[in-house]
Order: C-alpha cells, then structure tokens, then sequence
C-alpha cells in the first residue's frame, strides 16, 4: 500500500515551515484542554438532506458577514500531545475506507485528527444529490502503541486522503490535510510540491495569516467519468470562500480549481494558486558538504507572462529571506518545474528527487493586473518547504467584495505547455580562477536545448542577451554543439560593492529571441 510515513513527513515539514518561517498558524496549533470540537459557524444539516452546490457559495457568503470564529483545536488526551512516532502509528483499518468495496474508481480515507493535525475538517459525502455527514468512530483506527478510551465520542478529521484502487490495494493520488494544504501526484511520481486554497500576508512583516478549510462535500464519482467533485468551505479572519476541485488522474493529474472569495475585510496581499516546495542546494547555490549532487524538488520557476514571453528563474537557497515579484496582466501560466529527472543528478535512493511532481498553473478568464511572486526562505532541512509562488493581484480583495478565480493545475512530469524555442536545461555558478574566496565576481555557465541550434539555416549566429543590474558582465563565451543540439554560455560577473545582481539572458539570432529568457538574482 502507500507510504504512509513518507507522506507524514512531507506534510509535517510543510506545517513546521509555516510555523517557525512565517508565523504560527493559528487553526493548526496543539492544544491540551479537554473540550468537544468545535468548529465555528458551519452548517447542521441532517442526514439525508439534498445538496446543492449553491449552497456553498451561499453558505461561504454569509460566513463572510459574521464575525471570524476559530475551529476549535482542542483534543483530549491521548491525542492532545502526540509526536510525530505516536501520530503515523495510528492507521485507517480497511472497512472504515468510503467506496473501497464499490468499482466507483476512487476511494476515500478520513484522516485522524493530532500531532500537527488538531484542527478539525468536516467530511460530508455526497450519493444520489444528498449529503450525508461522516461521523468519526475510534472502530475505524487501528492505535498502534496509543491506549485508547472507549468514551472518545466524535472528535471529526483532519483531512481525508484521496486514494485509487489497483489490482490488490490502493495508492493515494491526492491529500487535503492542514489549513487550506493539499498536494497531488501524476502516475510513478512520489508526492512533492504541495498547493494552498489561499495564502494571505506571505513573508509580509505583519506576520502571515493562514485560511483553512472547515469543510468539505465530496460527489461520489462514476467509473466512467473518472473524476472526483470536491466542494469546499475556507475561512480565516480576512476571508471565507467557496471552492470546487474537479480531480482527474493519470499521465498527470490535473486539478481544476474554481473559488469565489468574500472579503470581510481590505486584504492588499493575497496569494492565488499558490505552492510550495523544497530546494536545499543546487548546481547554483551548492554552499555545504553533501555526499549527493543536488537536493531539491523544485529546480525553477516557469512563466509565461501575458505578452506571451517565456521566462525560466532558478530558484535558490538564500543567506537571507528574498522576494521577487514579476509584474504582468494577465499571466497565462507559471509554476514550479522540477526539470532534472534523472537520478545520477541527485543520487538519493531515499528521497528520490527526480521522482517529485512539477505543478503548473494554467489561469482560467483574464486575471488582470498583478504579480508573480516567489519568496525564497533559508533552510537547512530537507522536510521544510521553503520556497513559496503564487499569483498577488494588484488590486488585493476589498471589504465586502466578491472576486472570482479559475485555474488548471497540472501535477505532472513536463507541463503540457512548453516553450516553443530553446530552454534552460542546466545553470551553475562558482568562483572563477584566481578570485578570492570574499571576491563578489562570479563565473555562471548556462546551458540551452533546442531543435534551433540543429539547423545552421535557422541559426547562422546565436548572439547571447545578457545583462546584470547592477554589476558588471566580461568574459562571455558560447559554445555551439550541434549534434546536442545545445548551447552553452560561460560569463564572469562582478558585482563590486553591490549586495545583489539580477541577471538576465536571452539568446537572439538574426535579430529575433530563439530561446526562453532566463532570470537569477546574485546575493552574496
């Protein structure tokens, strides 16, 4: 069956990230107090009531004229103090799985609520247009070392789990578990990035606030439409929401994503499709001793802005927090690429890097005016996501709006739009010959693929673009291999005083750019 403690452990460091990089998340704290869950202003419908998928939107409005009421997170001993060991010990016994004996093509796993896991979710499936909530029993648990007393009562989940049947157990595609945290997975790749609802105040000096999802119905699929319906309710203290997933599995699996998003007050940074991911070291950032090659699941950031122009960032593991944002209207796509695939490039037979999932976000209808933001956050731990996108719109969400959204995800091994002409297959950096160890000059090298450098016709001279902002450039060398049907540029640069460069490179030929246009900021 799957790995349930390898999936554990990605998503306690994506908590734990929130937590020490960005501030305590207030819905997903242990607590000690013995009290029955709460979990604010969600609906009591009873069983066997017809659902409407109107009724979310209008439920997620009304919260938004309320005043924010926190889920309860309180837990009862044994559950109020568990560690990590204690929490992956607990597993779902067979019978308590939703449609495991139906040949409906999903199933579904309630997960238990603790360890980093306390907040509560409400489950609700949907059969025949009606609603039935999913009431939490310990006969559904198997406890491992815990010592469980029979008088729990219904404490509700944490999340569920989206699994697949296969010939004689299932494998999990899709998880929701932790504020508004999900993650996904194409066919042989193990879970990596993970994607949020909404993201508000990221890296923001005001500290970050953190929505999660209370509640959940979830349509009960067919075999034959091979997808899964999730409707959902946000809230956080700025925002409720209403969200429908459409989950389709395979090749890749895509995610498309439609929110409404009712402001209860003026939010100026929002973050829409917004993901996360590890990156400890690289080709360009290799700072520290380590017996592999590269650690990361996440190589660059992808964009194609609204001019139609393609831009490739390598992402890197900073001294300091760094931000950057991509000024566009109208983005037609962007997300992390995990672009190296093979294994001799990391050399990790336990984390296998190469099998983590790119996500790229295809928006849906105009988005307007607004930014690409990537924050890059320093770490030293291979389980803490520290490097952040997302979509901020420039005009925020006013008090008593109501914005729309629609997007695509595709968590896939190579998105399914591509740049059309050369792109970056590998960056490096290091200290040229004879500098000192304190020098700021640095030597790059970056490699382009493309069918163009096969064609002398087409390319009779490749002239490289390059500039540094500030800084100065020398020493720019290219290499055209043909048969490879790559280029390569070698170039010093040197930075003088300045605390930071931005580098920018776009290969030309006959006047016209033939390669997408690559983008690295220098800190020390």
């Amino acid at each position: 069956m799957y790995k349930r403690r390898d999936v554990l452990k990605l998503a306690a460091g994506t908590v734990a990230m929130a937590t020490s990089a960005m501030g305590a998340p207030g819905a997903i704290g242990l607590a000690q107090a013995q009290t029955p869950p709460q979990n604010g202003d969600l609906p009591r419908k009873p069983d066997n009531s017809a659902f409407d998928p109107a009724s979310v939107v209008e439920f997620a409005r009304a919260l938004s004229k309320r005043p924010y009421r926190a889920p309860g997170a309180a837990l009862a001993d044994p559950f109020a103090s568990l560690n990590y060991d204690l929490y992956v010990g607990i597993r779902s016994k067979p019978e308590s799985l939703i449609w495991a004996s139906e040949n409906v093509g999903f199933v579904l796993e309630p997960l238990h609520r603790g360890f980093i896991f306390s907040a509560p979710m409400q489950i609700s499936v949907v059969e025949n247009g009606v609603e039935r909530k999913l009431v939490y029993s310990p006969d559904q648990f198997e406890f491992g070392r815990l010592s469980v007393p029979a008088n729990v009562g219904d404490i509700g989940y944490s999340g569920f789990r989206v699994l697949l049947p296969r010939s004689s157990d299932f494998t999990d595609v899709a998880i929701f578990q932790g504020a508004s945290f999900f993650r996904a997975r194409a066919r042989g790749q193990n879970f990596g990035n993970v994607a949020r609802g909404l993201s508000i105040r990221t890296a923001d000096p005001r500290g970050e606030e953190f929505p999660a999802f209370r509640a959940v119905w979830i349509e009960k699929p067919t075999i034959a439409g091979n997808a899964l319906v999730i409707h959902a309710v946000l809230d956080s203290e700025s925002v409720s929401g209403a969200y429908r997933f459409t989950l389709r599995p395979g090749d890749a699996t895509i995610i498309d994503t439609e929110c409404t998003l009712f402001a209860r007050t003026n939010v100026d940074h929002v973050g829409i499709a917004t993901m996360s991911g590890t990156h400890v070291f690289g080709p360009l950032d290799r700072r520290r001793e380590d017996i592999r090659p590269a650690v990361h699941e996440v190589g660059g950031l992808q964009m194609l802005n609204g001019a139609g122009e393609w831009l490739w960032r390598p992402v890197s593991n900073r001294e300091t927090l760094q931000v950057s944002a991509f000024v566009d209207t109208n983005p037609k796509g962007f997300g992390f690429l995990q672009r190296t695939r093979s294994f001799e490039s990391y050399q990790d037979d336990n984390q296998n890097w190469e099998l983590r999932p790119s996500l790229w976000i295809e928006p849906i209808g105009e988005w307007g005016a607004g930014e690409v933001t990537l924050v890059e956050i320093p770490s030293e731990s291979e389980v803490n996501d520290n490097i952040v996108a997302y979509w901020r719109p420039k005009p925020g969400l006013a008090a008593g709006s109501e914005t729309y959204f629609a997007y695509r995800q595709f968590w896939c091994w190579v998105p399914p739009t591509r740049p059309p002409m050369a792109a970056v297959s590998m960056s490096r950096a290091g200290r040229p010959p004879g500098a000192p160890a304190n020098a700021r000059r640095r030597r790059f090298l970056v490699d382009f693929l493309g069918d163009v450098f096969a064609d002398p016709q087409r390319t009779p001279e490749v002239t490289p673009n390059l500039t540094a902002s500030p800084g100065a450039i020398s020493g720019v060398r290219t290499f055209l291999n043909r048969e490879r049907k790559s280029l390569r540029v070698i170039f010093d640069m040197d930075a003088g005083s300045e605390s930071l460069s931005e580098l920018r490179l776009v290969l030309e030929a006959q006047g016209k750019p033939i390669s997408e246009t690559w983008l690295y900021r220098w800190t020390p």
